[in-house]
């Protein structure tokens, strides 16, 4: 045993010479290793954060490319509500229909000329609304007048009626009537109807001639010898007119013969051979003075029939029936004369009085015509204004509603031109995120095979380090345990066993530690990409759920403000047709209101009236419809024979 122990431990060492070069061969390689390891870890390390770099890339690209997607989507679905949006428009528009405008200009001519028309008849209706009054009042005037007149020419005439009854009742009532019938004389009429005197010397030439101012013409006296046997009952006197007057020779004073108007020439002889010697004189003062110019047989008369002879004065009274038959039958004269004139004058004045009425009648006829024609004009302008207005007003806001709609389709046109910028825009950066993923794939690839290359060296590299320091550690086991084999070789082979279990050890260590550089780091890494992978999901998912609710919204705000818009035009169309009937009742409140102020009503006692009679607004216009037409189917209303 010790030649073998002493042969071993030439054999060791020979063996521990070996092993020392082989001990400083491996610690070289390892040292060379140790050096090479860090340069392996460090551009594993630059390959890694590379290929997280481009992961990233691609992650972005991709996350650009999904936004592009849904912004690509939000595009479409734009474009499909403005192109909506755009087809109603187009038929809102095509269903405008605006009224004509020369039908429009016809009916602005017909309302100026309804208005033209309606201040002449308003004109007229002034002008006669005057004029009325004025006939009316000369009718009244010319009526008190004809009243005048006709008063008057009653009273002539019953004047004229009651001298006539008297004064033939002086003739038939005396006693010489029988008589005069008697004998054939009935019908000659006295000297008093043929002689005339001036006004108020009646009295004196009554006084001067008494009986024989009923004398009784005859061609001859010769024939009254038969009256000697049968005189008259009373004074009765005849006389025969001479052919020529006898000159008168008397002195300065005025006779009284003077005063007679008498054109035949035989009576004027008789009368003023009966009145020589008869003057007259102003009044009884002067008679009274003149008296001594007197001859004998001459005598002053003055008016109230007193004479005054040179020695004596006879004051004359109405004693008899016959008094005053002369002054009664010129007074008879008078009246006849001024009955004839005022016949004349109250025909003129019924004439005057007819015309006047029927200048009236007319004016007032014309005066409802006028009402009536101011009315209906009226009527018709204010027909004419309203439907003016109402077509006024359809076309301003037809055109308004058009310009809405074409500023409407202009801005859903330059969305959609917009939208197509947006989309063309957008599919360019989708085909230029598509070319750039590719390419960040292919180079995130190239770089994970650059990170597995780098990684697979590094692990040989570990490997090759760990073989060749357990290999230098088992070189330096094997110089120790030989240098111990030589002090003690009997434990050489319990520390070789304990040397081969530490190299199990270190091998089952160095296993592991490979196992852990290699697999745990790469899962490690992988986990954590994989829950910033989820979480980053998670939120898109979150933004995107949050954009399909706002996107929603918006689909919704849309579909309500277009029901509301669908709604606004039949609102609007209410509120002109409310318009339109509001301005009617006020123009027709107007002219009612100008035809009560034109009557001068007064407003609290029609109200009353309306209050008391239950009168209702209902059935107020076909009532007054009704009432004009029989009205105008009177025709013209004589007032004055009302």
């Amino acid at each position: 045993r010790k030649d073998d122990a002493l042969a071993e431990m030439e054999r060791l060492s020979e063996l521990a010479a070996l092993g020392e070069e082989q001990t400083e061969l491996l610690a070289a390689q390892v040292e060379e290793q140790s050096l090479q390891l860090p340069d392996l870890e460090d551009a594993v390390t630059k390959a890694q954060a590379t290929a997280n770099s481009q992961r990233s890339s691609v992650m972005q690209i991709q996350q650009q490319i999904q936004v592009l997607a849904a912004e690509q989507r939000n595009i479409e679905e734009q474009s499909r509500q403005l192109n909506t949006r755009r087809e109603r428009l187009a038929t809102d528009r095509s269903a405008l229909s605006a009224p004509d405008e020369s039908r429009l200009e016809l009916q602005r001519v017909q309302l100026s000329d309804a208005e033209e028309q309606h201040q002449v008849t308003e004109a007229r209706l002034h002008d006669l609304q005057d004029l009325v009054p004025a006939l009316d009042e000369a009718r009244r005037t010319q009526q008190q007048t004809l009243n005048a007149e006709s008063g008057k020419q009653a009273d002539l005439s019953a004047r004229l009626e009651a001298l006539k009854a008297l004064q033939e009742k002086v003739k038939t009532d005396g006693k010489l009537q029988p008589w005069l019938a008697k004998h054939g004389l009935d019908g000659l009429q006295g000297l008093w109807n043929r002689i005339h005197i001036e006004q108020g010397w009646e009295n004196a030439l009554e006084g001067a001639l008494r009986e024989r101012l009923g004398a009784l013409e005859v061609s001859k006296l010769e024939m009254l010898r038969a009256f000697v046997h049968d005189v008259p009952p009373a004074k009765l006197a005849f006389y025969s007119p001479p052919e020529a007057i006898t000159p008168d020779v008397s002195g300065g004073l005025p006779r009284l013969s003077d005063l007679l108007r008498v054109n035949d020439a035989g009576q004027r002889a008789v009368l003023t051979g009966w009145l020589h010697g008869c003057f007259t004189a102003v009044n009884f003062e002067e008679a009274l003075s003149q008296r001594g110019k007197l001859q004998v047989g001459q005598s002053i008369y003055v008016k109230s029939g007193h004479v005054v002879t040179a020695h004596s004065v006879c004051f004359y009274a109405q004693d008899t029936e016959p008094a005053g038959l002369l002054a009664r039958a010129q007074e008879i004269d008078n009246l006849e004369k001024q009955v004839r004139a005022q016949v004349l004058i109250a025909d003129e004045c019924r004439m005057a009085m007819a015309r006047a009425e029927s200048t009236y009648a007319e004016a007032a006829q014309r005066l409802v015509l006028a009402r009536r024609d101011a009315a209906e004009s009226q009527m018709k302008a204010h027909a004419l204004q309203v439907e003016t207005l109402r077509l006024s007003q359809m076309l301003e806001q037809t055109r308004a509603r058009s310009a809405q709609i074409d500023a409407d389709l202009a801005e859903v046109d330059a969305q959609l031109d917009a939208l197509q910028e947006r989309r063309v825009t957008a599919e360019a950066q989708f085909e230029s995120l598509d070319m750039q993923l590719a390419d960040s794939q292919e180079r995130h690839a190239q770089l994970e095979e650059h990170v597995i290359e780098g990684q697979r060296k590094l692990v040989q590299c570990r490997e090759q380090q760990r073989t060749l320091e357990r290999q230098a550690q088992e070189a330096t086991f094997a110089q120790r345990s030989l240098q111990a084999r030589n002090a003690e070789l009997s434990r050489a082979i319990e520390t070789a066993q304990q040397q081969s279990s530490s190299i199990l050890e270190e091998e089952q260590r160095a296993q592991i530690e490979l196992n852990r550089l290699t697999d745990a780091a790469a899962q490690a890494g992988l986990q954590n990409a994989l829950a910033l992978k989820l979480e980053r999901e998670k939120s898109l998912g979150a933004r995107r759920s949050e954009y399909d609710d706002l996107t929603a919204k918006l689909r919704a705000s849309d579909e309500r403000r277009l029901q509301l818009e669908r709604e606004l035009e039949p609102l609007r169309q209410r509120i002109t047709e409310f318009q339109l009937k509001e301005q009617a009742a006020r123009l027709g409140f107007e002219q009612y209101e100008q035809q009560l102020a034109d009557a001068q009503a007064d407003l609290i006692a029609v109200e009353q009236s309306i209050k008391d009679g239950n009168v209702r607004l209902l059935g107020m216009q076909g009532d007054i419809d009704r009432l004009n037409r029989e009205i105008a189917a009177l025709g013209a209303v004589n007032l004055a024979a009302l």
